[in-house]
């Protein structure tokens, strides 16, 4: 990995009997001020998805916690050449790429982009906003979904939207996007806000047609472009057209496609493990001797969230629930802190 304050650049070796069979490169635009160790975390599981890879050991600069993985982090041998071969490789891919950024106009770079993926997506307007939405369970439990926005071809971050599934039980992918697409653009029409050019659904034909029910219903459709992206093999389906498109690998429009659906996937995953893990220490809190559910639905509704309870000190706690509850809730914070 190589870095700098805007970017990110990872490259890739695959190796077989001692010899490079495949190569690639990856270039991250940092939101905030992740560290190396975070940025390359994200890289290698997106790199392990992306080329299916279930290799158990991977040779790397610095230790990373990744599942299931042994990190090796070479000081002498072949497995040190091979990675200062990467580093070497992933410095010269920086260079290339802060090269061709300096060279290009921001906005004509933009415009450049936009009318390709116009031209890509067969679409009659620029895509200049487009929304990408994605459903996150596991075995069905606390489904929720995401929005994200895209804004000429860039997130923007401050308009992602979460949902909780409100009118679909366990694990249902089609219905629990028709249910989210509807209340989006619903919520748009009523707000008179701005609709986007393309819309993006992370799944094939039957999250597609469950999106397109819900634009039916808002008398939206044909108004709005809406696509589905197939997750394996990054198929792209059109209403009304059973036979996927393919774009080339290498081409813009799938990689900003690509970074909306991993975008709309990452943030899903967020929202469900934070929500997963807000559920799990609301339960336990209810175990603890003493404290039952009507003192945890006090304390929820003066903190606002499980996250704030746990961040409170004893003298706000005992205001809330008084000096004995509040010495086992703190005891019981601190025991899962430390």
């Amino acid at each position: 990995i190589a870095s700098d304050e805007k970017y990110a650049f990872v490259t890739y070796f695959k190796i077989s009997n001692g010899a490079i069979i495949q190569a690639y490169n990856l270039e991250l635009k940092k939101r905030m001020d992740e560290s190396d160790e975070e940025l390359l975390q994200l890289a290698i599981v997106d790199i392990r998805k992306k080329y299916h890879s279930e290799t158990r050991n991977i040779v790397l600069p610095f230790q990373v916690s990744i599942p299931s993985v042994i990190v090796v982090v070479p000081q002498r041998g072949d497995k040190l050449k091979l990675l200062e071969l990467a580093t070497r490789n992933v410095k010269f891919y920086r260079l290339e790429k802060l090269k061709q950024l300096a060279n290009l106009s921001p906005q004509k770079n933009t415009d450049r982009v936009l009318n390709r993926m116009k031209t890509d997506l067969r679409m009659n307007e620029l895509p200049v906003h487009i929304e990408c939405f994605d459903n996150s369970n596991i075995q069905g439990t606390n489904p929720v979904a995401a929005c994200v926005v895209f804004k000429n071809t860039k997130p923007s971050t401050s308009e992602y939207r979460k949902f909780n599934i409100k009118t679909v039980i366990g694990a249902n992918d089609f219905a629990s996007m028709e249910e989210v697409v509807y209340r989006r653009y619903k919520r748009l029409k009523n707000e008179n806000r701005p609709l986007p050019q393309l819309v993006i659904v992370d799944g094939g034909k039957g999250q597609l047609s469950s999106a397109i029910k819900s634009l039916k219903k808002l008398d939206l459709f044909g108004k709005i472009a809406i696509i589905g992206i197939a997750k394996r093999l990054e198929e792209i389906y059109y209403p009304n057209d059973p036979v996927p498109m393919y774009l080339d690998k290498t081409s813009e429009t799938l990689k900003i496609l690509r970074h909306l659906r991993d975008e709309s996937h990452r943030f899903g995953i967020t929202f469900h493990r934070d929500k997963r893990s807000s559920n799990f220490l609301e339960s336990q809190l209810n175990g603890i001797d003493g404290v039952g559910a009507l003192t945890v639905k006090k304390m929820l509704q003066y903190f606002k969230s499980i996250e704030k309870i746990r961040e409170a000190q004893m003298e706000e706690l005992q205001k809330v629930v008084g000096k004995s509850r509040a010495e086992k809730i703190f005891k019981f914070f601190q025991k899962i802190d430390d």
